[in-house]
């Protein structure tokens, strides 16, 4: 059976070898960032599911020591994390092709089709309400 005191410290023991705090490394594995806390608080213990997560994720961190504190970490050789975070996948999504502005505006200039109508079947607009998310709206009458 698996202490949850101590799973917890170990726990917090990999976010420091990583210098990841609750919400990056609650991401990292891809949990709620309520899971951690209730973890290192001891209010829930690990699932199956949430101990695979961080194997999967971080390599290098051995299950039997996550588990029961027996073995290494981090193990002997260190390879990178199986995770990528947020502003490196940003910049590996990037397109750095380099097509000049022009081109792409001339293209875009040729595949332009004429409008569509929008009011086709002859409804009218009543009122457009536009939502923002700091929960206030405005609306609008043409």
């Amino acid at each position: 059976m698996v202490n949850s005191e101590l799973f917890a410290k170990r726990l917090q023991k990999v976010m420091d070898e990583y210098d990841l705090n609750a919400t990056s490394f609650a991401d990292a594995i891809d949990v709620g960032r309520s899971s951690i806390s209730h973890i290192i608080s001891g209010r829930n213990k690990p699932s199956l599911e949430f101990v695979m997560k961080i194997i999967e994720a971080f390599p290098e961190v051995e299950l039997y020591w996550l588990l029961n504190g027996k073995g290494s970490f981090p193990k002997k050789a260190r390879p990178t994390p199986n995770y990528k975070p947020a502003s490196s996948q940003l910049a590996a999504d990037f397109d750095t092709s380099s097509t000049p502005a022009q081109e792409n505006l001339d293209s875009s200039r040729e595949s332009m089709q004429e409008p569509l109508a929008i009011n086709s079947d002859k409804k009218e607009i009543e009122r457009i309400v536009i939502f923002y998310n700091d929960g206030t709206f405005k609306s609008f009458n043409p």
